[in-house]
Parts: structure tokens; sequence; C-alpha cells
């Protein structure tokens, strides 16, 4: 059955799809027990079946949303956990339902610590990008990033890199900036360079389900969120090492796209643009971290379960209509109140209910750090140069 606008009920308007990402979590388990992270099922060990893979892809395959190309991110609790050979054939299910050869590619994030020759041999057969979490040196990563024991992560996790190294494989670094860390952007620059890192991201400590708190709530944040910016600007622009930061990437384009009238896609605001999936079949969209909490209105966010739902069906049910309305409705909120919509295009989903209570809202602690922050941290930088060469050219 494909999915349609029509087939959603006659409130929802506006773009359904195209499907950009297909996150799965083929376990809740994972092996290190992080301060910040907001899967509240890590202990449990339960894998997602051949059975649920094969009706995910059936479920996918058979929808309207598929256009030119997927990503399917495997992702939470750690996927590493899963044995290599899970993974070939699940790329062969795959294949199989995808009639039509859409390009599908593969990235999975992984804390390295499981990392091996075996792992290596199916990244390279099979192309896929890898994301590594570390939030830097030592002192810095194992504040957070711990065992369950309470120890420390970063020793496993440098062989883990070590070992993507050796067998001449491509990977990026995400790292979670809490207040501890910004105090050091010199070192944290210091640990890509002398790592080989050559691409990072900076994810911000959320509040989101069980992490209820962000050391980034204190009243200070802002500023120092702004200085650890512009020096870590500073740091790439001068360095020469092409060190690429997906922030100032990210935040460089929105910028170059004020003054049109379509701020950027936020995919996390379009339906079926994400579809998270978890080891029992059940899906949602919109933000890919809903998936698995709870809350009063909504219950736990599942729009079906591939098993017995269609896409479709999932679109035209009244939790899907209400999730809908209420994200749509802060999008418009954050349309007609905040002057720097243009470069964002309206916030993510899970931070606006768990931060403000309702998808119905608008500023959230993301927003004013990895939106707004940012957004003037680059035009400090940026506007001076553009001026200097408009100069040169005149």
């Amino acid at each position: 059955m494909a999915l349609t606008i029509s087939d959603t009920p006659s409130a929802i308007s506006g773009p359904i799809g195209p499907l950009d990402l297909l996150v799965i979590q083929p376990t809740p388990f994972c092996n290190l027990d992080c301060t910040y992270c907001y899967l509240p099922d890590r202990l449990n060990k339960k894998q997602i079946s051949a059975t649920v893979l094969d009706a995910l892809f059936r479920r996918v395959f058979e929808s309207d949303i598929v256009g030119g190309g997927f990503t399917v991110v495997w992702h939470a609790g750690e996927p590493l956990v899963l044995p290599p050979q899970f993974y070939a054939d699940a790329f062969e299910t795959i294949t199989r339902h995808n009639h039509a050869r859409v390009p599908v590619r593969h990235a999975l994030q992984t804390n390295a610590t499981l990392l091996n020759h075996a792992w290596c041999g199916l990244i390279k057969q099979h192309d896929l990008h890898i994301g590594v979490s570390v939030d830097g040196p030592d002192f810095l990563n194992d504040r957070c990033r711990t065992t369950r024991r309470g120890g420390g992560t970063h020793r496993r996790v440098m062989q883990g890199i070590e070992t993507l190294r050796r067998h001449h494989v491509a990977f990026h670094v995400i790292t979670v900036l809490t207040q501890a860390a910004l105090d050091y952007p010199d070192e944290l620059y210091a640990f890509y360079v002398e790592n080989g890192i050559d691409h990072v991201g900076f994810n911000i400590e959320e509040i989101e389900g069980p992490n209820e708190h962000s050391s980034l709530s204190a009243a200070d944040t802002d500023q120092r969120y702004r200085r650890f910016m512009s020096r870590f600007f500073d740091l790439v622009a001068a360095g020469g090492h092409g060190l690429r930061v997906r922030e100032f990437d990210s935040t460089a384009s929105a910028l170059l796209h004020d003054g049109t009238t379509h701020p950027p896609r936020t995919h996390e605001t379009v339906p079926f643009a994400i579809i998270s999936v978890d080891c029992e079949g059940n899906f949602s969209s919109f933000s890919p971290e809903l998936l698995g909490l709870r809350s009063a209105p909504y219950g736990d966010f599942v729009l079906g379960n591939v098993a017995v739902d269609s896409l479709a069906a999932a679109a035209a049910s009244p939790r899907f209509a209400a999730m809908h309305a209420d994200i749509a409705a802060g999008v418009e909120r954050c349309r007609r109140q905040c002057s720097y919509f243009a470069f964002c295009g309206g916030g993510a989903p899970v931070n606006k209910y768990f931060e403000n209570g309702s998808f119905d809202s608008t500023e959230t602690l993301f927003c004013r750090l990895n939106r707004k922050a940012l957004v003037d941290v680059l035009l400090d930088k940026l506007q001076p140069q553009a001026d200097e060469r408009r100069r040169e050219d005149s």
C-alpha cells in the first residue's frame, strides 16, 4: 500500500517524506553507561530479528516515500554488540526488497570499543560510513563516557580508532559538549589533529528522556559556548589541517540561504523524512530520540509496528495527526516569533517536548546554542571576510 498525501487526515497539510534517514536500533543494549545518555533501556539485550527486518524493508519499499535514495543509520544502544554477520545478512535483506535499485547508504555510530579486524573487513566491503563517539582527551571523555562500573573508556576508544586507521577506514567523530568541555577548545583541537581526525560534529548535552538535566543549563553557558566556538573557529581557520566541523559547515550553508522564501528543510519536522525503528519493529517519525520515550498526551510516540502496520496506515492514525499538528504549530510559532527562523526552520521536536512540555513551543537549549549562538559567531567571523572581498573586487 503506497503512502500518499491523500491517505492522511484532511487536517494535515504539507509534505510527507521523501525518506532521508531510516534509523534502526538493532538492540537497545550498550556496553557503556554514559551519564548523559537519553536511552531508557540500555540493559536490555533483545536483538532485532530477521523476520522484523524483512517486514521493515518490505514496508519501506512498498511505500512511495522512497525517492532518490536514503541512508540507513544503525544506532542505539551500541550496534557493534551484534556480530558482523548480522549486518551482512541485513544488507542482503535490503537488496532483496530494493527492486528499483534505489541508492541506499549505510552509516553506523559506535563507541569504537569493540572494533576489530572482522569489523573493519565488513565496513570496507559494504562502504559503511562510520561515526565514532569520543569526547576528546581522556580527562574530558572519561567524565561522562564510562563503563558500567564507572571506569574510563578513553583507552579502549582510542584502540578502536587506531584499528580503523590501521585498516584505512575513514571515519568522523561526534563529541558531546558539556559545561566542562567549554573551557578546552585548544585541547580538543589538538586532540583531533594529533589523532588524524579530520571531521568532527559537536552535539550538546541535551535534555531528553531520562537525561532530565544538562550541565549546559547554567546561567553563563551562552557566553562560554560562544567563546568556545569562536576560539575553535579561529583554530580551524589558522591550523591548515583541513579539519571540518559539521556545525560550521551547516551554519555557513544556512547563512548563504538567508533572504530566500524557503528556510532550510528541517527533516525532524517533516513526517516520514526520518523513520526510526526499534528492535521489536515499532516505528515512529520526526526526532529519532522520541522512539522509546514516553509522554502523557502521545504515549510512547510509536506510530505502528512493521509486522502489522503499513506506513500509510500510520500516517492516517489519530496519534500521527496529533503529533504532526502540534509539531507544525510549534514550527509556525517559531516562524512568527524568531528572527533566526530563516537559519533554522523550526527546531527539533524532541527538544521542544522534553524542555518545554509541548511540541507546540519555541526556544530550547539546543536552539539557543546550536542555532542562535552559532549564527552569531559565524556572522562575526565571515562578515569581515565578505566585506574585504567586496572591497578587493570593487
